[in-house]
């Protein structure tokens, strides 16, 4: 083959399978055989036209595994391993780059969105974006980097053994701050509007219980919550995520969504309270990932409710998108 294989976002609702070049090798990168695709809500909204900052036609694909098919030059990648892409491509040089916080890059370039991603045959990257995924599937390794978006919420919120946590937002975002909550060893609830969203999310998480939006008889906290992570990428929900929040807590926003956060400042003052946002992740938090994943701490069985051929990636995408309430994770399969 000359070309490789492609799904295209060619317009918002309109997908197509496409071609493409092969990608070059070049020095400094590595050529990566994509095995899995996770498919993310980003993805979902690319294919509404919701996300601000994309161009269409767009390769969609961000949560990727796929084989190496060059060797690092620090030879911790063979090649033929599998690898987990870190699709966050990043400038180097940059405040936050140069004190350890590349995850909010001033000019990051996330794959499928700013340019285009892995819903192909190959990619190629810069080796220090590619992590060994020694001991897992390739299915396994395609769900790495969503887990380890609410890993380092949790390792932001610097939560402790024993705390009381609320996770607002049951979908996989959530689902990944209460894991890695848990495995801090925090005390669980989970809050959603869907009564089939908490009782599958709390199956997932060992010992939490799940509250539905808007119920009075709930047994909750009569001081709150000592953390609190939102991940509802609601701004409605953000904006009242202080009301459960103890005095002096911390509230970790890990869903972000266009709209205007509007606290209310004597709120806010009177709890002492500590704010702060979670963008993606760091390298510590894809091993994290992976170490809880090798110790069988996560349920990726449950968590991996659907999955697909990439020749069907067109039709089955097409389902999925307007189909999404029985979804935690789909994946999609190459070769």
């Amino acid at each position: 083959m000359t070309v490789m294989k492609t799904i295209v976002c060619v317009e918002p609702g309109k997908l197509a399978s496409g071609t493409a070049p092969f990608p070059q090798a070049k020095p400094g990168h590595i050529r990566v055989a994509i095995r899995s695709i996770g498919i993310c809500g980003t993805d979902y909204h690319i294919m509404e036209g919701l996300h601000p900052f994309l161009q269409y036609p767009r390769v969609m694909g961000h949560e990727l595994s796929g084989t190496a098919l060059d060797a690092s030059s620090t030879g911790d990648i063979a090649v033929g391993d599998l690898v987990v892409v870190n699709p966050y491509v990043t400038c180097g040089t940059c405040h936050a780059c140069t004190i350890g916080k590349p995850n909010c890059c001033s000019s990051i370039s996330v794959l499928g969105v700013h340019g285009d991603g892995g819903m192909c045959d190959q990619i190629c990257v810069p080796e220090s974006n590619l992590y060994p995924a020694t001991g897992l599937t390739a299915r396994d390794a395609a769900m790495v980097e969503f887990l380890a978006i609410g890993a380092h919420a949790v390792a932001r919120s610097r939560i402790q053994a024993g705390t009381k946590a609320l996770v607002v937002g049951a979908g996989p975002i959530g689902i990944g701050a209460a894991l890695f909550a848990s495995f801090a060893g925090a005390e669980i609830t989970l809050r959603d509007t869907s009564q089939a969203r908490l009782d599958r999310a709390c199956a997932m998480v060992k010992g939490s219980k799940g509250v539905l939006v808007g119920d009075a008889s709930a047994d909750l906290p009569a001081d709150g919550f000592e953390t609190v992570f939102d991940a509802t990428g609601n701004i409605k929900a953000m904006n009242v995520a202080i009301n459960d929040l103890a005095h002096g807590g911390t509230l970790v926003l890990v869903g972000v969504v266009k709209g205007e956060l509007c606290i209310d400042d004597p709120e806010f003052h009177k709890r002492e309270t500590t704010m702060m946002g979670s963008r993606n992740a760091l390298k510590e938090d894809f091993e994290k990932v992976m170490f809880h994943m090798r110790a069988g701490d996560v349920p990726v069985d449950m968590l991996n409710t659907h999955e697909a051929a990439f020749e069907d990636g067109v039709e089955k995408l097409s389902a999925w998108v307007h189909n999404r309430e029985d979804i935690v994770k789909a994946v999609l399969h190459v070769g």
